[in-house]
């Protein structure tokens, strides 16, 4: 997945037009990157709603830091940063520890635009619910390994960067979160399957 979809030399244009106070450019900066910070927000929380507001104040954040020392080049980095640190401050404002539920790349992929027949769409629901409990049970650096490589695509030196981890260390759990997150999703597809068949499920 790629980082952004504006050629740097239009990202540089338009943060110019931006600093100058140009509303329309703003509304196409917003417009450009809203959809992967809520996401990313969505990711780490698990609520929709809480989601939308993160991104509104990620964005007034942005607003207000927007300063010439922020280039195109480092912009998107700069961003994930931003929305993460608002996740993780939301997270402690309400107590909790931050959730991810969302799913790697290729299973979301993976997943048709819509479902040919109900017997689809069931499969792919299930699928889904599979994913989504197999990522709660990550330990934390796995967990943000799969976010923010395999779902938001960032380059392993910006992850080492921004969780100011050795890029040794993040090349290795990197690995270590696929293969952890693929044990999980086996060990649930199991018990799933062992409690649909015959005598299966949990004795009463």
């Amino acid at each position: 997945m790629p980082e952004m979809t504006i050629e740097p030399n239009e990202l540089d244009l338009l943060l110019k037009q931006c600093r100058e106070g140009d509303e329309l450019a703003w509304e196409l900066l917003v417009r450009q990157f809203q959809g992967r910070v809520c996401g990313m927000a969505c990711h780490y929380l698990g609520d929709l709603e809480e989601a939308r507001d993160i991104t509104q104040e990620v964005f007034i954040r942005i607003y207000r830091n927007l300063g010439a020392n922020v280039e195109a080049q480092s912009f998107f980095p700069w961003v994930i940063r931003i929305t993460r640190n608002a996740c993780i401050d939301h997270a402690r404002r309400k107590k909790v520890r931050p959730t991810i539920s969302d799913i790697a790349v290729e299973e979301m992929l993976s997943f048709p635009v819509s479902a040919q027949n109900p017997e689809e769409e069931l499969a792919a629901k299930m699928r889904r619910q599979l994913i989504y409990s197999a990522l709660q049970q990550l330990t934390g650096l796995n967990r943000e390994m799969i976010v923010l490589k395999e779902i938001q695509g960032i380059k392993l030196e910006d992850i080492a960067a921004l969780l100011g981890v050795p890029l040794g260390t993040i090349k290795s759990r990197s690995n270590r979160a696929r293969i952890e997150l693929a044990e999980k999703v086996l060990a649930h597809s199991h018990a799933s399957t062992m409690s649909h068949e015959p005598g299966g499920g949990v004795i009463p």
